[in-house]
């Protein structure tokens, strides 16, 4: 497949420069010890915040070194934890850097799951409290009880994400992002009945008192110059699953279609205004992701039209790692102004995929979005929850290695 890339002079830098810390290239991304220097080819093309120059992606998470694990499960002291994640945060960027990734994370290390970062900085939430959930898949260990339960009204009382963010400023090797979870996914996870309908009537009260936490962080992040927000958003999932779409409709007491509706007018209202603003804006899709184990199955054809018209970021991270994510062909609905990063590696499984059936499967897609807006990535993280999923540090870093050497052989 040929490089479909090419090269422009890029306007000035408006992002503050990524601090080296080691000489040379940088893993080819040009500059010296303090980030500066002429850049590379490569950093040309995200300084020009092109949304497809992220041709190497990855979804967030990665698996907890089992040290830091301990600390958490013995109740260590706020201090040593810190101690412990940024040692391990910097072990895992330059473990990227080394590999060529072209857009970094912390890994999500300081966090319980992909979501603990609003639920520990809002009050109202039941930690002693958890929603059944039943899984399915081959893992070998059980699924992790995700907890939080609403029981009061919410009050923000922090910012959800400023501290990585600072750690990241400080030290990743080049781009860096932040992800969030939808204000979609608590209605769903932390609406108890009988509980929580003591403070907010419905779920969709809930939802519309989660909206404007979510906003105000991703405005946040715009106005500092964060040069990638991804919203992380499985409960669109209920809607492309026979099973869950029957879940919103005798359990939430709404009709699947306009439960899908309310749910992109959610997350639009908090994107709404900020694409263009120098962050690139992305939202991800999968159908769970807990030990190894998932909920849901379907392709996206149920809502491939409207949510990719409707949603108004500039990229879609979908999950595409096995028949459970159905067929390349709602890929049609995909507008000319977003990217599709195709989640073709399973982060579920320690079988290292084959680049040939990478190539084969971008090849397909294509079919229905031009190469160049493709990019590619793991299907979700290697650690939604924090005990993550069943496969070995050199497995992930294999995988993403995979990520990193197919992307250069289509892409270059």
């Amino acid at each position: 497949m040929p490089t479909v890339l090419g090269q422009s002079a890029p306007p000035a830098w408006p992002y503050p420069r990524w601090r080296q810390r080691s000489g040379g290239d940088g893993g080819g991304r040009g500059g010296d010890a303090q980030g500066g220097g002429v850049p590379s080819g490569q950093d040309r093309e995200w300084r020009c915040g092109m949304t497809t120059a992220y041709r190497a992606d990855q979804v967030g998470s990665f698996l907890r070194p089992q040290e830091l694990l301990e600390a958490r499960y013995r109740g260590a002291p706020q201090e040593e934890l810190r101690s412990l994640e940024d040692r391990h945060i910097l072990r895992l960027l330059d473990r990227q850097r080394e590999l060529g990734v072209d857009v970094f994370t912390d890994g999500e290390l300081r966090r319980r799951n992909f979501m603990s970062d609003l639920m520990d900085s809002v009050e109202g939430f039941d930690f002693g409290e958890a929603l059944p959930r039943s899984w399915k898949g081959e893992g070998k260990a059980p699924p992790a009880s995700v907890t939080g339960v609403v029981v009061s009204r919410l009050r923000q009382v922090r910012r959800l994400t400023e501290h990585e963010v600072s750690f990241l400023r400080a030290h990743s090797p080049g781009p860096f992002k932040i992800t969030l979870p939808s204000a979609n996914q608590f209605p769903a996870i932390a609406f108890k009945k009988g509980v929580t309908d003591r403070v907010y009537r419905d779920h969709s009260e809930l939802l519309w008192d989660i909206v404007p936490i979510v906003r105000r962080e991703i405005e946040a992040l715009v106005a500092e110059g964060v040069p990638y927000v991804q919203i992380d958003a499985p409960r669109y999932s209920y809607y492309i699953d026979p099973r869950w779409r029957q879940y919103v409709r005798e359990e939430m007491g709404v009709e699947p279609e306009a439960a899908l509706d309310e749910a992109i007018r959610a997350d639009n209202a908090c994107l709404e205004g900020l694409r263009g603003r120098g962050t690139v804006l992305a939202i991800h899709l999968c159908r769970g992701n807990n030990r190894s184990q998932w909920y849901a199955e379907g392709g996206y054809d149920p809502i491939a039209e409207k949510l990719f018209n409707q949603l108004q970021v500039d990229r879609f991270l979908l999950e595409y790692d096995d028949e459970r994510s159905g067929t390349f062909e709602p890929l049609r609905f995909v507008p000319p102004d977003k990217t599709v990063v195709l989640g073709l590696v399973s982060t579920k499984r320690p079988e290292v995929e084959s680049q040939e059936t990478l190539l084969r499967r971008i090849e397909e897609a294509s079919r229905y979005v031009p190469l160049d807006r493709l990019a590619l990535s793991p299907q979700c993280g290697f650690a939604s929850v924090m005990e993550g999923n069943l496969l070995s540090e050199d497995d992930q870093w294999a995988k993403l290695r995979l990520v990193v050497e197919t992307a250069r052989r289509v892409w270059g």
